[in-house]
C-alpha cells in the first residue's frame, strides 16, 4: 500500500469511527484467509468506506458503477480500492472477467445483489449476477446485512453518531445438484442468497423478501 493510500484510508476509518458506532465485533466473524463472496444490501454510500477500510489488512474490492469515473474525487478513490467498473444494464464481461481474477488472487469480492442503492432502505429483488459467479467460482458466500448508515447524512449535521448496525450469516456454497441452470433457476438462487441477506435484517427493511416463509435453500449447501 502507498502512502497516500495509507494516509486515505486512516483518515476514512478514523472519520467513520468518529461519527459512528459500529458493530465492529460482527466483522470478525469474515475468515481472514482465502477467497469469499460478501453479499450484502445496498443502502447508503457510507458502507463501501466503510467496510473497506475496516477489513483491512483483508485484500476487498467490488464493482461500482460506471458513472463514478466521471467524477475526478470518486474515480481518485475507486482507483485505489481497485473498484470493478461496471456498466450497468448489460451482460458486462470484462467486469466479470477482472472478478474472477481478483478470486483467484484471495481477495473477497463485495457484491450487491439489487444492483443499485434502495432508496428507501428497504430490499429490492435481486438480480442474477451472482449466481454465474458463484457457480463458476465455486467460491463461499458470505451474507452480510447491515442498516442504520442511511441516517448519516442526517445525523452528521446535528452532531449525533450515526449507529451502524452489522450482522453476518452462514457461508454457504451454491450447488445446482446437476440440473440445467435456467433463467428461472438462476433467479431462484438469487432470491435464496437474498433470503439469507433479509434474515438477518429488521422485517422493516426486507422489502421484497419480507416474507419469510417463503425462504427457500434448496440450492443452498452451508459450510
Amino acid at each position: 500500500m502507498s502512502l497516500v493510500s495509507w494516509i486515505v484510508n486512516s483518515s476514512i476509518k478514523t472519520f467513520i469511527g468518529i461519527t459512528c458506532r459500529i458493530d465492529k465485533d460482527e466483522l470478525k466473524q469474515v475468515p481472514e484467509k482465502g477467497p469469499l463472496i460478501l453479499v450484502s444490501n445496498h443502502i447508503s454510500s457510507l458502507e463501501v468506506p466503510l467496510f473497506y477500510t475496516f477489513l483491512q489488512p483483508r485484500k476487498i474490492l467490488g464493482f461500482a458503477k460506471s458513472e463514478f469515473w466521471d467524477n475526478p474525487l470518486s474515480s481518485f478513490l475507486f482507483n485505489m480500492w481497485k473498484a470493478i467498473p461496471i456498466h450497468r444494464g448489460t451482460v458486462d464481461l470484462k467486469a466479470f472477467r477482472l472478478a474472477y481474477k481478483a478470486l483467484e488472487e484471495e481477495y473477497i469480492l463485495a457484491v450487491a445483489p439489487e444492483g443499485t442503492r434502495s432508496w428507501n432502505g428497504q430490499l429490492q429483488r435481486a438480480q442474477p449476477g451472482v449466481v454465474m459467479m458463484a457457480l463458476h467460482s465455486n467460491i463461499p458466500i458470505l451474507p452480510l446485512a447491515h442498516h442504520g448508515g442511511e441516517k448519516f447524512k442526517q445525523n452528521l449535521p446535528r452532531f449525533h453518531r450515526t449507529d451502524f448496525h452489522i450482522r453476518i450469516g452462514r457461508r454457504f456454497k451454491l450447488d445446482a445438484g446437476g440440473v440445467r441452470v435456467t433463467t428461472a433457476i438462476r433467479q431462484q438462487m438469487a432470491d435464496e442468497i437474498m433470503f439469507q441477506v433479509a434474515a438477518l435484517l429488521p422485517p422493516e427493511y426486507r422489502g421484497y423478501y419480507a416474507d419469510m416463509d417463503k425462504a427457500t435453500e434448496k440450492y443452498l449447501r452451508f459450510i
